[in-house]
């Protein structure tokens, strides 16, 4: 094959059948009540199911709580439970059979905890709506209108550690071979990070090896708990885009290196989501640079997300060594076959599965 698009790509024990990737993405479909609370439904089926059909090396399933206090909302997928690990198998079990690669983002979602769905305003929900009081590393409340959380104590924050130990493990249970950490868009471990949301005063507060503390500790925790062929992702947000007063590019270059050497495979590079109203420059592509300087500065691999919706757009990114592989997030929403279709624009193979082989007949012959 010529396309580095279309190249397998290979971390610890898992091969990887292409560079595009299906970032993240919430759905707020799962139950919020009952035995069955967090597990993901058939809505999560035919959309997860939809994706693998159309070809993308590997799916990354949306943020699934460690633990009940650490959803978004109370519709989020959790990982906390044996009812829902036998819920994620539907899943894995169809991104196998039709070679996609199963993985699943691992989040605790500290002081933007406790929402309503993002379709339905995602409001702070309180106590008497399904809502509950979130966590965080210090009592500073997201935006206006938001609780102010509870500052986690030392042994709180080794219970965070713990939730994301137990939820690794059952995540390799129920058949994901990736597992990629949340500590991006403002959620509990980039509050730790960010000194605009971190004001601590302990051994998780102040200078930078500090703020980085519990993400080196989820890192070492989560590594010990699964198979050495599991790989690990990180999300990070590269940028507060509040500077120099909030996180910055030079520190997740520092945060980078530091967490190769702890174990992490590949680092999954989002910006933004800490603060609200920050100023952020999106543009196609906006956030490549971000993930080429990792991977530059670093030696760490890399993936870049952020409105990347053209094929050669991608080939271009991984052809020039801006990173190791692209992530699409909304643009596998609009369009599940993106992956096959970006194949026929860069005269690739990449067959449609053979009952939908008549249209893809007719769309090959329209492109030649």
């Amino acid at each position: 094959m010529s396309s580095s698009l279309f190249t397998p790509y290979t971390l610890r024990g898992v091969t990887l059948p292409n560079r595009v990737w299906m970032a993240p993405m919430c759905q707020y479909s799962a139950p919020a009540e009952g035995a069955d609370t967090g597990a993901p439904t058939d809505w999560h089926l035919q959309h997860y199911g939809a994706r693998a059909v159309g070809g993308p090396g590997l799916i990354l399933v949306e943020a699934t709580a460690v633990v009940p206090e650490g959803r978004i909302s109370p519709y989020d997928l959790g990982i906390w439970n044996d009812i829902q690990v036998r819920a994620h198998r539907r899943i894995t079990s169809f991104l196998d059979a039709h070679g996609v690669v199963p993985g699943i983002q691992l989040a605790h979602a500290g002081r933007k905890a406790s929402t309503d769905a993002a379709f339905h305003g995602g409001s702070p929900l309180t106590s008497d709506r399904l809502g509950w009081r979130p966590v965080a590393p210090s009592a500073l409340s997201f935006d206006e209108g938001h609780p102010v959380p509870h500052e986690l104590s030392a042994e709180e924050i080794r219970g965070v550690v713990d939730g994301f130990v137990a939820a690794a493990r059952r995540a390799v249970e129920a058949g994901y071979r990736v597992l990629e950490v949340h500590a991006a868009h403002g959620y509990l471990l980039h509050e730790f990070l960010s000194p605009l949301s971190n004001h601590r005063e302990d051994g998780y507060g102040g200078p930078f090896e500090n703020r980085a503390r519990l993400a080196v500790e989820v890192a070492d925790a989560v590594r010990a708990a699964v198979p050495e062929e599991t790989a690990l992702f990180f999300r990070v947000s590269a940028t507060d885009w509040v500077e120099p007063e909030g996180w910055t590019a030079d520190d997740t270059v520092r945060l980078a290196a530091l967490l190769k050497e702890h174990g992490v495979d590949l680092l999954h590079v989002s910006t933004g989501g800490n603060v609200p109203h920050a100023r952020i420059p999106a543009e196609p592509g906006y956030q490549v640079p971000f993930a080429a300087r990792v991977r530059r500065e670093t030696g760490l691999p890399s993936a870049a997300v952020g409105l990347i919706t053209e094929p050669e757009q991608a080939e271009r990114i991984l052809a020039e060594g801006e990173a190791d592989a692209v992530a699409l997030g909304r643009e596998l929403l609009l369009n599940p076959y993106w992956p096959r279709e970006a194949a026929l624009a860069l005269g690739e193979e990449h067959p449609f599965p053979p009952q939908y082989g008549r249209a893809a007949r007719v769309r090959r012959t329209s492109r030649v």
